[in-house]
């Protein structure tokens, strides 16, 4: 009783979802009978994640997308998410606070794990991101930032950094944290 294989969720990752995401008891227990009927084995894989994932963005290709946000929650690098990765994801990636989203997206955005962020990887992440925008809201970008490449110009220059250095964890985060351009260019929100 109360463990995984009976079909209901933990004492202990109830109680650790309760005190790291803003979600009730009752929330995370739907939302473990949703992932245990959608998911029996108690895990997900990127291909599943991606698939949900992209049910968000019907009118973007969102897979790259998907595989970077997969990388960045797989805590333990198994290729699987469990049922407490997969509510942090949903956590962090819609509600979290904001120095918690902005610890989240350095990680989305340090794609080798080393760390640092460079230059490639804001280009690499920038691309993933700038593939959810549906094609007719490219053409009301502005001219700087109207391609990914321009999107990642635009960001990197934010941390006052040259081409081939590189930015910590802090220094991200402050640098978004200071400027609000900087923190709409690391995501995607659709217009409403």
């Amino acid at each position: 009783m109360g463990n995984t294989k009976s079909g209901a969720v933990s004492k202990e990752i109830l109680e650790d979802l309760k005190l790291n995401t803003k979600f009730t008891e009752n929330e995370i227990v739907q939302w473990y009978e949703n992932f245990k009927r959608q998911c029996p084995t108690g895990r997900i894989s990127k291909e599943e994640f991606q698939s949900i994932y992209s049910k968000f963005f019907p009118d973007s290709e969102a897979n790259t997308y998907a595989q970077h946000v997969f990388r960045s929650f797989d805590a333990n690098d198994d290729g699987t998410l469990d049922f407490k990765e997969y509510i942090i994801a949903l956590h962090m990636t819609s509600t979290g606070k904001t120095n918690r989203k902005l610890e989240w997206a350095f990680s989305l955005f340090d794609v080798d794990k080393n760390g640092y962020i460079t230059k490639s990887e804001v280009t690499e992440i920038c691309t993933a991101i700038f593939k959810l925008i549906p094609k007719d809201e490219v053409a009301n970008l502005a001219d700087d930032e109207n391609t990914a490449e321009k999107r990642a110009d635009k960001l990197w220059k934010f941390f006052d950094k040259g081409e081939n250095d590189r930015v910590a964890e802090g220094e991200f985060i402050q640098g978004v944290l200071d400027n609000d351009e900087a923190l709409r260019l690391i995501q995607y929100q659709p217009f409403k």
